[in-house]
């Protein structure tokens, strides 16, 4: 006769509401989809609510976010097993003494970025951070990692913390960006230690008419699908291996249930590393020397999916249509509709990604795919794809699918016609 797995109520202490701790509770599921762990869960929306009388809790373990330090207080008196998630730190004194900890590597993730800045062919840099506070422990940890970057190579890369985000102080918030933005040399690379961030100075730059990437050329971390949509320069952004991490912790807890596993693993550290790139436009960087061309593609980066065209372009640069499509011949080599074309194709190839990833039903989701990045019909959208890349927007999808299957994160997630 199969024996049973014994029942263990595990609770998960994470913030619904951010990516990072969502991408970790799907880790933890994918986990427990893959073995023979049978646990039932205790998961609120956002734990914090819930951390008084956490010690008193009847249950048999948890896997909690040690990025904040109120978790971090009150799970000092819990006697259950515990295993941390969080984030890494240069000194070891950061991490709780004995408490297995899963931790992204922060150094990791903004070398990754700076790596890839290089590569886009810059020189300058600097980090869009967040004020120093307990709860922002991982902010200031990967500034940290920013100047060792910099040291190491001989650069003077500048910190720039701003204020917090909240509604009174929005429109102060934005003002302080541009005044920094407008200082910095250009053009420059600046990392965000989170796409909440990025988004942010992204909108200062279009407010104050900062061209990106060709003057500013920006990244984040966290991949998250909500900053994307929120802006018209689609945000390139670090990919933490959140799932991983997830998957990891489950595992630290799974081994701390069996009968001695507790004592074993309690000073374990686990650094995951990142798990890719997603590359868009706002670090695709192109050095572009005539200001018209430079002014057309900030132009069309933000309104290209809105079905705009060559004439609209050229009336919000200030010249004639035949004057900027010379212009763009000489610096690009292409068509201002080239351009927009190729814009909109990669914007849709980004969508029809992100939806198979998420299994959503195709037929349907094509079309509204083809409405949302300024096709006239679906079957022009048909056509530029067969044109451009040999096959349908499907068999785009397809495609997709098969790659993952072999590689479950890729290194880098671009595109171009």
């Amino acid at each position: 006769m199969t024996k049973i797995p014994a029942v263990h109520r595990i609770a998960l202490l994470f913030n619904g509401n951010k990516i990072f701790d969502r991408d970790i509770i799907a880790g933890i599921g994918e986990y427990l989809s893959s073995t023979r762990a049978a646990w039932d869960l205790f998961l609120e929306e956002d734990f914090r609510c819930r951390l008084q009388g956490i010690e008193r809790w009847q249950g048999h373990g948890i896997i909690a976010d040690f990025d904040d330090p109120a978790a971090c207080e009150a799970l000092a008196k819990v006697s259950l097993p515990v295993v941390a998630v969080g984030g890494s730190y240069a000194d070891a004194s950061g991490y709780p003494a004995d408490t297995p900890y899963v931790a992204t590597d922060n150094f990791k993730l903004v070398k990754l970025a700076y790596d890839h800045l290089i590569e886009a062919g810059l020189r300058r840099f600097a980090c869009f951070s967040l004020p120093e506070a307990a709860v922002n422990r991982w902010a200031q940890e990967r500034e940290k990692a920013f100047a060792t970057l910099m040291q190491r190579d001989g650069m003077q890369g500048e910190i720039y913390r701003g204020v917090g985000t909240s509604a009174p102080s929005w429109d102060t918030a934005v003002e302080q960006q541009i005044a920094w933005l407008q200082t910095l040399p250009k053009p420059i690379g600046i990392i965000a230690v989170s796409d909440a961030r990025a988004r942010q100075l992204l909108q200062a730059c279009l407010c104050a008419g900062i061209a990106v990437p060709e003057q500013v050329a920006l990244i984040g971390i966290d991949n998250d699908p909500l900053a994307r949509i929120l802006t018209r320069v689609p945000l390139s952004s670090v990919i933490q291996g959140t799932r991983e991490m997830g998957r990891t912790a489950a595992h630290l807890l799974h081994q701390m249930l069996q009968v001695g596993g507790g004592a074993r693993l309690a000073g374990t550290r686990i650094l995951v590393p990142p798990a890719g790139i997603n590359v868009l436009a706002s670090s695709r960087h192109e050095a572009l020397n005539h200001p018209h061309v430079m002014q057309a593609m900030h132009f069309i980066r933000q309104y290209a999916c809105q079905g705009i065209k060559t004439e609209q372009v050229a009336d919000y640069v200030g010249v004639s249509r035949s004057s900027l499509e010379w212009y763009f011949r000489r610096e690009l080599g292409r068509s201002v509709h080239d351009e927009i074309l190729r814009f909109k194709l990669d914007a849709a190839k980004g969508m029809l990604e992100e939806q198979q990833a998420q299994g959503q039903e195709q037929a349907r989701s094509i079309a509204e795919i083809a409405v949302s990045c300024g096709f006239t019909s679906l079957q022009y959208m048909h056509a530029v794809f067969k044109r451009e890349l040999a096959c349908t927007p499907r068999e785009y999808q397809d495609r997709m699918a098969a790659r993952g299957s072999q590689t479950e994160y890729p290194t880098e997630n671009h595109s171009s016609l």
